[in-house]
């Protein structure tokens, strides 16, 4: 296991490498300019000594070498969009806001949809089953600004009990989580459903049965363990997505997270900032898929690694 899981750890380190080239060369051969100032062209003097400032006087192959190696001793520079601080700072500062609201919304989504899952699945075929159906599906259609907007009109607007936005206070998690959480956990849910129904139908189950195994236990021992392996594949890698954030979210009840970056810095093309948003996603992103395997030979030790 450990060998296993330190194989996967310098695989991450080459698949960082391979992620900064492609982001680094994309974002330069995107066209505009990070310093435009709308409409107004700026003197040529003052664009040659922003690029030279910046080390954008250089060829690709060198400014891209530079950023490594500045990275390497934790440096990943000065967002374009706020001077004042570094990338660093800001991620520092912002992301542990989009976690506390990422860590809420799986905390309610997964659990929630599990339940969901195995109530449709349990009554397959009728009443119960089509209307948790179909309001999965629903949930997975809206758009979460679309949510987020009724949930302002019907609890902040019509009956005045929670804020409509801002952060700080207990009640300012209360809407962005149940926006957040919708779409998470009608997949959370039709994924255990669709799951357990395959599993209900295997023979080692109807054998459980047929020995007079009670059904709490065939459910619990038989049935949800096995089930567990294909929902652990498709539902954990949604996790990265969560706990980066959503920009509609955070816009929405203006709170100050780092998912708004993710779109800001695309559009200003602030390179330092989408260099070290997409690095951090890639860190997230290798991270899970690696607990995922590990998962796997706990739920089902015919699994080696």
């Amino acid at each position: 296991m450990a060998r296993y899981i330190l194989s996967r750890l310098l695989g991450l380190v080459f698949v960082l490498i391979a992620v900064s080239m492609i982001t680094f060369f994309l974002t330069r051969m995107a066209p505009g300019d990070p310093f435009a100032a709308g409409e107004r062209q700026l003197p040529a003097a003052t664009q040659a000594a922003r690029a030279a400032k910046y080390g954008f006087d250089q060829p690709l192959w060198r400014q891209y070498l530079n950023y490594v190696d500045s990275a390497v001793h934790g440096d990943f520079g000065v967002p374009f969009q706020s001077p004042t601080t570094t990338v660093l700072g800001l991620i520092r500062d912002t992301w542990p806001i989009t976690l506390k609201i990422g860590l809420l919304t799986i905390g309610i989504a997964y659990p929630v949809g599990i339940a969901l899952g195995f109530l449709a699945a349990i009554h397959r075929n009728q009443p119960l089953d089509y209307f948790l159906t179909f309001g999965a599906s629903l949930g997975l259609v809206l758009p979460n600004f679309v949510v987020a907007v009724w949930l302002i009109l019907l609890f902040s607007v019509k009956l005045d009990w929670l804020p409509t936005g801002g952060w700080g206070k207990p009640q300012h998690y209360v809407l962005p989580v149940l926006a957040y959480a919708l779409a998470p956990m009608a997949l959370v849910a039709r994924y255990t459903r669709t799951s357990l129904v395959d599993t209900l139908g295997a023979d080692y189950v109807r054998t459980a049965r047929a020995k007079g195994i009670g059904e709490r236990r065939v459910l619990i021992w038989h049935v949800a363990r096995n089930a567990l392996i294909p929902f652990v594949t498709v539902m954990l890698p949604e996790i990265p997505n969560i706990l980066t954030g959503s920009i509609f979210i955070e816009q929405t009840f203006r709170i100050p997270g780092l998912g708004r970056f993710f779109v800001t810095s695309t559009f200003t093309r602030d390179y330092p900032m989408i260099m070290a948003l997409v690095l951090l996603v890639a860190i997230v992103w290798g991270v899970m898929y690696l607990l995922t395997d590990i998962l796997y030979t706990l739920l089902d030790p015919r699994i080696r690694l």
